[in-house]
C-alpha cells in the first residue's frame, strides 16, 4: 500500500466514501467473504480486484473522473464492484428502481448524463426500451445475461488487471428522488472529502462494527438510499461481509440471522409488519441472539409495532429521520421507550425548525413543516432542476415536506406529510403519474390519487374516480381499471383499490385539492394527517 493510502484508512468514513476501505480489508483479510448472496458469493479479494479491473477497463474506453455511470442490477456482488469502482475512480454512480418501466429507467440514464449504462441481463425487456433513450451512454454493459446491444460485464472487467489503483479519487453517488410533481429529480452533491455527517457518525459509533466476528444483512433493495448507505458501505468499509436478499422474505430474514449470525440490518416499518405476523412457533425456530443492531427508517412507523419489536429483540432497535436530501434525527431504543412515536433529536449542530405556511418558526407542540439548515458543504441540489431546487429551500433551510413538531424536550415527533406524496414500505410515489395511466382509460373523466392507511405499508395506493356522464359504476369497472393500471404502472405504483366519486373538491381554478380527498380517508380510519 501507498502512503497516501495509508493516511486516507485512518479515517473508515472519508475512505470508504473513497472506496479504497474495500482495498484494505482485500489486504488484510483476502479470503474473508465480503457477499454472500444467491447468485454466488465473493471474497473481499475478488470483489475487491473487480472494482479495480472495471476502474481500468472504463480508463480505456475513455471514461474519466468526472463521468456518470447509471446502474440498473438486484442484490448481487456485481451491484457492489460497480460502486466501489465509481467511488474510487471520481465517477458519479447512479442507481436506479429496477421495477420502474422502461420509459422511466431511460429518462433517469438520460437525465443523469450517463456515459456508462449497465444493467442485469433479467431486466432485459425494460433495459432495451431504457437504451433506447440514452443517448450519451457510450458503453452498454450487461450482468449474468444477453441483452442487445450491451457488451458482456464478465468478459469487459477481465480484459483489465487486478492490482489496486495507484490514484484512487474520491467519487460519489447520485440517486434520484420522487417528488410532489413531474419526474425523478436527481439529487446532487459535489463529494467532501473527509466530510463526517453526524448521521453518519451515530450510525457508526451505535453500530460498533466488529470485522472480526459481525455480518452485515442486506434486506431491501441495493439501490434505494438507505440500503446502499446503510447496509453497503459503511458495513463494508468497516470490514463486514454482507448477506444480500434478492426479494424480502420473513421467515428467510430469521433464517439467515440464525445460520450466519447476523449482527447488523437496516428494515423498514413493513417488514417489522410480516415479521411481527408470524406465528409464534416460526418465530421461536431461530435463534436471534446475534442481532445487536436493527435500524430503521424510511417510513413512519406504528408505535405498537415498533413496540412488539422492542420487546421480542431487546433495546437493539434504533431508528432514523433523513431522506435521499438529508436528515439528522437518531434515536435509540431507550430514548424512544421514554419517547414512543418520537424520531429522535437532531445528531450534531445543524439546526432544524417547525415553522408555519407563513415562515415563522413555530412553538413546543404546535405542528408545521419541517425544515433543515442547509450545510455549508455538500448542499444538495436538484440535478439541471433549479426551479425545484429553489422550491425545497427557504432562507437557506430545506424540507422533505414532511409536518411534525417538537415537544418540549426537543424531541421532534411527525405527524402528517405533503399530501401529494405517497409513501408505501419506504418507497416514495407520486400520484400525479398514476391519475394520468388512469385518465387514458375511455369511462374516467376525473381521478385523484391518495395513500391511505395501511397498517403494512404505511400507505397503500387507493385511487378516486369520477367516470363520464353514461357510465354506470361497478365491480367489474373497478377491476377493469385495475387491470389497466397493473398492465402501464410499475407493481408497487398499481392503485390497490379504486373508489368512485362523483364530486371531487376542486379550487376555484379547477385543480382537484388532493389534501382533502385524502383527509377524508384518513379520518375514516380514525387517523389524524
Amino acid at each position: 500500500m501507498s502512503d497516501p493510502l495509508d493516511t486516507l484508512y485512518k479515517d473508515p468514513m472519508a475512505a470508504g466514501a473513497c472506496g479504497m476501505m474495500l482495498a484494505f480489508h482485500a489486504n488484510a483479510n483476502p479470503d474473508k467473504p465480503a457477499v454472500i448472496s444467491p447468485f454466488g458469493d465473493m471474497t473481499f479479494a475478488r470483489l475487491n480486484g473487480q472494482a479495480n479491473r472495471l476502474v481500468r477497463a472504463l480508463r480505456a474506453r475513455g471514461i474519466k473522473s468526472g463521468d456518470a455511470v447509471a446502474l440498473v442490477c438486484g442484490n448481487r456482488a456485481e451491484f457492489i464492484s460497480v460502486m466501489q469502482a465509481c467511488l474510487r475512480s471520481g465517477i458519479r454512480l447512479t442507481p436506479i428502481n429496477w421495477h420502474l418501466t422502461g420509459d422511466e429507467i431511460g429518462y433517469i440514464v438520460d437525465n443523469c448524463e450517463a456515459k456508462v449504462f449497465i444493467a442485469e441481463g433479467r431486466f432485459g425487456a425494460a433495459i432495451s426500451a431504457a437504451a433506447a433513450l440514452a443517448k450519451n451512454a457510450t458503453i452498454k454493459l450487461s450482468i449474468d445475461g444477453h441483452i442487445d446491444g450491451f457488451e458482456d460485464f464478465a468478459e469487459f472487467v477481465a480484459t483489465a488487471g487486478p492490482d489496486d489503483i495507484s490514484d484512487p479519487t474520491l467519487g460519489g453517488s447520485m440517486l434520484y428522488t420522487s417528488g410532489t410533481t413531474g419526474r425523478p429529480k436527481g439529487v446532487f452533491r459535489v463529494p467532501v472529502p473527509g466530510d463526517q455527517p453526524a448521521l453518519g457518525i451515530a450510525i457508526r459509533d451505535t453500530a460498533k462494527f466488529n470485522p472480526a466476528d459481525d455480518i452485515a444483512l442486506l434486506t431491501g433493495p441495493a439501490y434505494h438510499a438507505a440500503p446502499f448507505a446503510i447496509n453497503i458501505s459503511l458495513p463494508l468499509a468497516s470490514g463486514l461481509g454482507i448477506i444480500m436478499m434478492d426479494k424480502w422474505d420473513a421467515e428467510q430474514t430469521l433464517r439467515l440471522i440464525d445460520q450466519h449470525k447476523a449482527t447488523h440490518t437496516h428494515m423498514v416499518a413493513t417488514m417489522f409488519h410480516r415479521l411481527l405476523r408470524l406465528p409464534e412457533e416460526v418465530r421461536a425456530k431461530y435463534d436471534l441472539s446475534s442481532m445487536r443492531w436493527l435500524i430503521h427508517g424510511a417510513a413512519p412507523c406504528p408505535v405498537h409495532v415498533k413496540q412488539a419489536m422492542i420487546d421480542w429483540l431487546g433495546p437493539v432497535v434504533y431508528e432514523y429521520y433523513a431522506a435521499t436530501e438529508g436528515g439528522n434525527f437518531f434515536i435509540d431504543s431507550h430514548q424512544w421507550l421514554k419517547k414512543p412515536g418520537s424520531v429522535g433529536q437532531p445528531a450534531g449542530q445543524q439546526r432544524v425548525v417547525v415553522m408555519n405556511e407563513r415562515g415563522d418558526e413555530v412553538a413546543p407542540n404546535e405542528s408545521g413543516t419541517v425544515y433543515f439548515e442547509a450545510p455549508t458543504a455538500g448542499r444538495f441540489e436538484y440535478f439541471k432542476a433549479p426551479e425545484k431546487t429553489e422550491e425545497a429551500y427557504r432562507n437557506n433551510f430545506f424540507t422533505m415536506g414532511d409536518i411534525g413538531y417538537f415537544d418540549t424536550d426537543g424531541y421532534l415527533f411527525l405527524s402528517g406529510r405533503n399530501a401529494e406524496t405517497i409513501i408505501s414500505g419506504g418507497v416514495n410515489i407520486y400520484p400525479q403519474e398514476i391519475d394520468d395511466i388512469l385518465l387514458q382509460h375511455p369511462d374516467v373523466h376525473e381521478v385523484c390519487t391518495i395513500g391511505i392507511p395501511d397498517d403494512e405499508w404505511g400507505e397503500s395506493v387507493l385511487s378516486v374516480v369520477e367516470t363520464k356522464a353514461g357510465v354506470t359504476n361497478s365491480d367489474a369497472l373497478g377491476d377493469s381499471l385495475l387491470a389497466f393500471a397493473k398492465e402501464r404502472l410499475p407493481g408497487f405504483k398499481t392503485p390497490r383499490r379504486i373508489d368512485f366519486g362523483d364530486d371531487l373538491p376542486r379550487m376555484p381554478t379547477g385543480k382537484i385539492q388532493r389534501h382533502k380527498v385524502r383527509a377524508k380517508y384518513w379520518e375514516q380510519a380514525g387517523r389524524k394527517i
